[in-house]
């Protein structure tokens, strides 16, 4: 049987490891979005790319029974594990959506978040309008990106890169290059959305990783995992032996700790004139 195609592909076929090999990294990163966008009792908040609920379950506990918690995300088997995973919050509502476009009418939420999502998008700025349009009046609206990477993570991907694709390397998303790339360059993308009251908010995380074999089942666990695939089966050896080799040199005190910025844009829904 033919695997599924594109990013809602990979996504489905890293469902069942994401977040899930014993990498805090995800989780980390979406409960920064959570405490920076304040969210209350009583809210309605979508998370758009929800994954395997990192953002959902802070965001679900935060509005409480009385609020409302919409995750969408492309992947298939995200959805079912992740509406399986939270079913014991009767406020959450997991749902197959296009990122691009949500199929939302506007002013349906208080809060839109979107972790680590918007630089997959074909167009971010059209989706960041599209977003934008979901939110109330003065409603909140946050983001996360990557910022500066530890140059000995670069290391680990730049072996996959004789095997990648044009698209893959596109500078936008690996954010060494275009709005991506700075705050500001984020800001304007907000602002250009119509989004109000922009700030910028950066954050440390480290990936603590036991060693070589650890290192390599957390790059096949997410959205790494297209560089894998991208690589001819008859590389991958190759390819495998070299993240081992750069593994090893990376060890120190027993562990390998990559660092990792992590940006924060958050901004606000222009209020009803």
């Amino acid at each position: 049987m033919p695997q599924p195609q594109g990013i809602g592909g990979i996504f489905d076929r890293v469902a069942d490891t994401y977040d899930a090999v014993g990498v805090p990294w995800f989780s980390p990163i979406a409960a920064g979005l959570v405490d920076e966008l304040a969210i209350e009792p009583g809210e309605r908040v979508l998370d758009i790319g929800c994954g395997r609920g990192a953002a959902l379950r802070p965001i679900a506990l935060a509005v409480g029974p009385g609020g409302r918690a919409v995750g969408i995300d492309l992947a298939p088997r995200m959805v079912e594990l992740t509406a399986s995973d939270l079913a014991d919050l009767p406020q959450v509502e997991v749902l197959v959506g296009d990122a691009q476009a949500p199929d939302f009418a506007p002013e349906s939420f208080d809060v839109v978040a979107a972790s680590l999502v918007l630089f997959f998008m074909p167009d971010p700025a059209s989706a960041l309008r599209a977003w934008a349009e979901l939110v109330a009046p003065d409603g909140r609206i946050g983001v996360t990106t990557f910022g500066a990477q530890d140059e000995r993570w670069r290391a680990v991907d730049e072996v996959f890169v004789p095997y990648l694709p044009p698209a893959m390397l596109d500078a936008r998303t690996s954010g060494r290059s275009g709005p991506f790339a700075t705050d500001a360059g984020m800001e304007e993308l907000f602002a250009g959305a119509g989004i109000t009251q922009v700030r910028t908010v950066t954050r440390q995380v480290e990936a603590v990783l036991r060693d070589a074999e650890h290192l390599l089942a957390f790059t096949w666990s997410h959205g790494q995992r297209a560089m894998w695939e991208a690589v001819p089966p008859d590389a991958r050896d190759d390819v495998r032996e070299q993240v081992v080799a750069l593994a090893t040199e990376l060890t120190t005190d027993g562990r390998i700790a990559l660092g990792q910025q992590v940006r924060y844009t958050l901004g606000r829904a222009p209020t009803a004139s």
